[in-house]
């Protein structure tokens, strides 16, 4: 008995502690790369451009990295707990007086993608393809001494990363992040470069994998060129971290060393561009095999600087570059900001500069009007060009009829109804608010084939039907203060739900057809109401039940809720009496109520 109590202590210990190792473990903040401030020049160092009290700068940066975390045997890949990643950060920098920065930037995780790995028997999740929040970051620098555009400027700061992001995504560690960092940058010729030293302290202090989460060293360095008065600026970057609270500090796994050649255009002064690429220099956790980089940010120019750049004139050509369309290029002063200081162009080569040619961008002739001047040949003056003018020598008026295009009105068929107007230009009719049948005759007003003697609904057009009641109806039209529907929608016996399959979706589609064709309607109520059978107050549950579905259903395809009211009726107000099935069927139904009042307003208001 003994044995076998013994026997069974061990299964039980022996599945305990396979349960143990297969329990995966999450992963934690495990990207190296962090953007550097808005409205510098470098992605992942400060350039410690701290001028003007409120100064502003917003910037994104996108940031994909490939197999950035990897577990290998002899060398050889064999899982990657996280491979693939997308973070896009949405950053914000203000000085809040010269000196003194505050900061912000929010990571969203757009992808992660990963493979679980089996380590030392123990298993490492992949990353979970959640898309989120990463670690909110907020920053805080003084800067010491020098001032941006020296050869050296310093400063000390501080990050907090708050712990939003989700370990199980490799998007944040879960627990609150602190970077105390020291900074310096600086300027020389067309050199600019900057670095910084920094202590990321972490709540998180544990082995992973081969590898440590904790407390770590933070290095970064890069150097620029500067080409065109700073327009363009390009170079490479290095960033590297090593663990500190464990003795693996600059281990294999625990220093992650990586190198990125980046490079920013501005298209105005305030508005830059970016883009970069890289790679790990180490196998380490967190350098990645390949890394892609792309940043748009908006600057706001410091007040001092645009004092200096008021008497600046790059290209020498008399218009200061404040003033200057074209700093690069010499051209000559002109009244249009557009073109001021740009060389003198003619864009569609028709021998009229493009400063005083009124179209740029079409072949013209000289005129002594300046709104012409450059212009095609109008010679009947009704500004259409000849070229497109069906009447040349008589002025008109333009017209989608390319036959009528620049002529006069004319109303051939004679019945006071413009023939651009006209829907039958060569036929006598009346006037109507559709376009379709406007100036048509009377035989068929809504022009759809059946004749009006024979039409059910003669202002509408609808397909013909043997049925005399439906004949030249569309299953949906608006009629007088609502809409008109041919057949019902269908619901579940005692149910709120409509019924499946064509019948009440087509009734559907039609009544939406009509709404979304007459956009003067701008509010609907829709009823539900049933026969006598049961209890009234049920009836009544019931038909407002109804009426919200057909709500929910027009919501859904497109049609503004606050223009849709649902109401339920009951048995209130019957069609027919409900002493027989066919008019127990007539009152089960669905309505639709133009309200007028509102039909008014906003005809008013047009």
């Amino acid at each position: 008995m003994t044995h076998r109590r013994t026997s069974g202590f061990a299964l039980l210990g022996a599945m305990f502690l396979a349960s143990v190792a297969s329990a995966e473990v999450p992963g934690y903040a495990v990207n190296p790369f962090n953007p550097s401030e808005r409205g510098g020049t470098f992605f992942s160092q400060d350039s410690l451009d701290l001028r003007g009290n409120g100064r502003l700068a917003l910037g994104i940066v996108g940031d994909y990295s490939f197999r950035a975390l990897t577990h290998r045997d002899g060398g050889v890949v064999v899982a990657s707990p996280l491979r693939d990643q997308v973070q896009i950060h949405f950053g914000a920098s203000v000085n809040l007086v010269d000196r003194l920065r505050l900061s912000i930037n929010v990571p969203l995780q757009a992808r992660a993608f990963g493979n679980s790995a089996l380590i030392g028997g123990t298993t490492y999740a992949g990353a979970a393809e959640e898309v989120g929040v990463g670690d909110v970051r907020v920053g805080l620098d003084a800067r010491l001494f020098g001032k941006h555009g020296d050869v050296i400027t310093a400063a000390i700061g501080t990050q907090l990363f708050a712990p939003s992001g989700s370990p199980g995504s490799f998007a944040g560690d879960g627990m609150l992040r602190v970077m105390p960092k020291f900074a310096v940058a600086g300027t020389a010729g067309r050199f600019s470069y900057a670095s910084h030293v920094g202590v990321m302290i972490r709540g998180r202090d544990e082995p992973y994998g081969n590898g440590y989460v904790g407390t770590e060293l933070r290095l970064g360095a890069a150097g620029y060129i500067n080409l065109l008065d700073d327009a363009i600026a390009f170079g490479p970057e290095l960033i590297a971290s090593t663990v500190l609270s464990d003795s693996r500090a600059f281990g294999a796994m625990t220093t992650p060393v990586e190198g990125i050649l980046g490079g920013r255009a501005k298209i105005t002064p305030e508005v830059h561009v970016g883009i970069g690429a890289g790679f790990g220099f180490t196998q380490s956790y967190g350098a990645p095999r390949s890394r892609v980089l792309l940043s748009l940010q908006w600057v706001a120019a410091d007040p001092a600087e645009q004092k200096d750049d008021a008497a600046a004139d790059a290209d020498k050509d008399g218009v200061s570059d404040v003033d200057d369309a074209c700093r690069y290029a010499p051209g000559p002063k002109s009244t249009d900001k557009t073109v001021s200081g740009c060389p003198i162009a003619d864009t569609d080569g028709d021998g009229i500069a493009d400063e005083l040619d009124a179209c740029r961008c079409v072949r013209g002739v000289a005129s002594s009007d300046p709104v012409r001047n450059g212009c095609p040949a109008d010679d009947d003056g009704d500004g259409i060009p000849n070229d497109v003018d069906a009447c040349i020598d008589v002025a008109g008026k333009a017209s989608a009829d390319p036959k009528q295009n620049g002529c006069p009105e004319r109303d051939t068929d004679g019945d006071k109804i413009l023939d651009n107007e006209d829907a039958c230009p060569d036929k006598a009719g009346v006037r109507t608010l559709t376009s379709a049948t406007n100036g048509c005759p009377e035989t068929d007003r809504d022009r759809d084939r059946v004749p009006n003697e024979v039409d059910a609904c003669p202002d509408v057009p609808g397909p013909k039907n043997d049925d005399p009641k439906r004949n030249g109806c569309p299953r949906a039209y608006l009629k007088g203060d609502h809409i008109q529907i041919l057949d019902q929608v269908k619901f579940a016996t005692g149910s709120t739900a409509i019924a499946p399959g064509n019948e009440s979706e087509e009734v559907l589609e039609a009544v939406l057809h009509v709404l979304k064709e007459n956009p003067e309607i701008t509010k609907v109520r829709v009823e539900g109401h049933t026969d006598n059978v049961g209890n009234a107050a049920v009836n009544k549950a019931l038909s407002a039940g109804r009426a919200v579905a057909v709500v929910k259903w027009l919501g859904k395809h497109g049609i503004a809720r606050e223009l849709l009211t649902a109401v339920g009726v009951g048995s209130e107000r019957p069609l027919e009496p409900n002493d027989t099935d066919a008019g127990k069927k007539a009152n089960r139904r669905v309505e639709f109520h133009v309200e007028i009042e509102s039909m008014r307003t906003r005809i008013h208001q047009r």
